[in-house]
This record gives C-alpha cells, structure tokens and sequence, in this order.
C-alpha cells in the first residue's frame, strides 16, 4: 500500500517516521522548508521512543496517486492542503483523517465518496519544533473507524498497516468518540493565551480552575443539545462528566494534577503550536465548536466565547497575555 501524508507538523511527521520506519512505502507532504529538510538530512524525532534520524521520501505535493492519503493538516487547513494536492487525489485513494473536532470529516466528504473515507482519533502526543523536526511526547492508542458507513475489508486493510507503527483501536462509534476527545482538547486553549508549556501553563491553580470552568460550561452545553460521547479506550466518558461535576476547586486539584505531569518533554497545545508557527489555530474548531453550537440552540457560553475571541487577539497581535492578564479577563484575580 502506496501511503502519502498530507502535513509534515507533529502527527504527521510522527505518523510518517514511524511508518516508513515500519518498512511501509510513505511520502510525507510539508511545506518546502519541511521538504527540502527531510529530503536532505532525514527527519528527525527524539521522545518516548528515543532519538533517531528516519529517512523518507518528503514533497510539496503528491507526485502520484496514493492507495492510502492520510490528513494531518488541521481543521482549517484542509481545504487549502485539498487543493493543492486534488490532481492526485482520485479513485483509487482511502482517505483518513486526524484531525481534533468533529467537523474534519464533514469537511472532507464534499470532495471524496463517503464509503472511501475513514476517520481516526489520535491519542498520542507530539510537538514540532523546527522544519524536519519533532518531539514524540508520549505514547497512545490511535482510533480508527467509518464516520459515515462501515466496510470491514477496507478498515481492516488500513489497520494491518497502522498497527505496524502504533497501537491501533477500531471503533464503530468513531464521531462520539471524537465529540469525547473534543474535551480531552478543551485544555489546549489556555496555554495558547501564555504561550507556555502545558506543564508550566497548569502549574497555577487559577488557570486550572478556569480550565475546570470551560469544561462545566461545555458540557452543559452539549447535554443540552443531546450529543452523545462515548468512551475512548482509555478515557472513560465518566472521567469528563464527573470532572465537570465536582465543585471547582476539587477539579482543579485534578486538573493540576494530571495536566503537569503529561510529559517529561515541555509539551505544548495544538493551538499554541499553531500561534508559534505563524499560523491560524483550530481554536473555531474546539472551544468554537461548543460556541456554536450553543448559538444555535439559543443558548449562553460566554467563558468559551471570551476564551476563543482571546486566542484569536493573540494570533492577530501575536502578543500572549500574562496569566495575571488571563484571570483579570475571567475576574480570577
């Protein structure tokens, strides 16, 4: 199976190193600084499982039709990545997306028949840190299901390969289990607005309180629209909705707890990665996602909706706040 990788950032450079690692045929997609890098030095990934230089194939865009084209653009990004790369993108293409939020496929589906296309929650953790070079932070399952119909021979295919690289789950309740994981995010949009690590972001208590906050006013707003999450592998629903439960302070002990200790390495949110690089966030697509769909319903979440227009003041102004800053705008100080 010819594979192709379109976005060369943490996931995808992971996702190809290690598969081509695996022996798999793999072409990863990046930016011609990503490229030009990887084609000439190897790509370079340092973490859980140690240091090592990988070598592949890298581009700018697809050469050829590809048997499998794996999606590790952002939300936002998809459509300009589709784009460029459409004249390769044909029939005989699986297409798999890794994206956060609940809309990567949605997105994805006005292209590609949907009986071709599979949708993945990704479990483990990366960080980009420079062109040609990433930081596995820790290791995960990776989900793997249909968003819109099953067929078992195609998604057993797809999962053969996978496997050869990472531990690898099959879900049939693949869009509540993103809804889930959507949660699992919700965290990323603090460390956007210090532009500090999750370890030293969540290090003060305030900001895990409103961590805590986001997360209450989320779910009360999702229960009210009747979305349904399901259990991730090893993130049981119970974990959020009793999270979200408990008083304030209770939840931000554990909030503490378990965000300061994700890594060894300095681990930074997929939103604050984004910002670093100069690029728009999924910010729309994770705290925005909730927003939305609160507007629909008529209803108020005006916490996610300060959060989400702040990470977009910090990407037009380029300027992240203080945490004195941050607890000012919620009246935490």
């Amino acid at each position: 199976m010819k594979i192709a990788i379109i976005g060369a950032g943490a996931i995808g450079s992971v996702v190809a190193g290690y598969l081509a690692k695996a022996g798999e045929d793999v072409l990863l997609v990046g930016r011609p600084a990503q490229a030009n890098i990887i084609q000439k030095e190897g790509l370079k990934i340092k973490g859980a499982r140690g240091a090592e230089i990988i070598r592949l194939k890298a581009a700018t865009q697809l050469d050829q039709e590809y048997d499998l084209v794996i999606f590790t653009v952002k939300t936002q990004d998809i459509e300009d990545a589709f784009a460029e790369n459409h004249f390769y993108l044909g029939e005989r293409s699986l297409i798999l997306t890794t994206q956060n939020g609940v809309q990567a496929d949605n997105l994805l589906s006005i292209h590609f028949e949907k009986e071709k296309m599979l949708s993945s929650i990704v479990m483990f953790g990366a960080t980009y840190t420079q062109p040609g070079e990433v930081v596995f932070n820790f290791e995960g399952d990776w989900i793997i299901g249909q968003p819109f119909m099953m067929d078992r021979e195609r998604l057993e295919d797809v999962t053969a390969i996978l496997k050869k690289a990472f531990p690898v789950v099959v879900s049939e309740e693949i869009m509540g289990m993103k809804w889930l994981k959507l949660f699992v995010n919700f965290n990323n949009c603090l460390p956007a607005l210090t532009g500090k690590s999750m370890q030293e972001t969540f290090a003060d208590l305030d900001l895990c309180r409103l961590s805590v906050m986001l997360l209450k006013e989320g779910v009360s707003v999702i229960q009210q629209a009747g979305v349904k999450l399901v259990s991730l592998p090893q993130f049981p629903v119970e974990r959020v909705f009793g999270l979200s439960a408990m008083p304030v302070e209770q939840g931000a002990q554990i909030m503490q707890k378990t965000l300061t200790g994700l890594s060894k390495e300095p681990l930074y949110g997929s939103i604050l990665q984004s910002i670093l690089r100069g690029k728009a966030s999924e910010i729309d697509f994770i705290n925005g996602e909730v927003t939305q769909l609160a507007k629909h319903l008529h209803l108020e979440a005006p916490l996610n909706r300060k959060v989400v227009g702040l990470v977009h003041q910090v990407e037009r102004e380029k300027k992240f706040l203080e945490a004195d800053e941050v607890k000012k705008e919620f009246s935490l100080s």
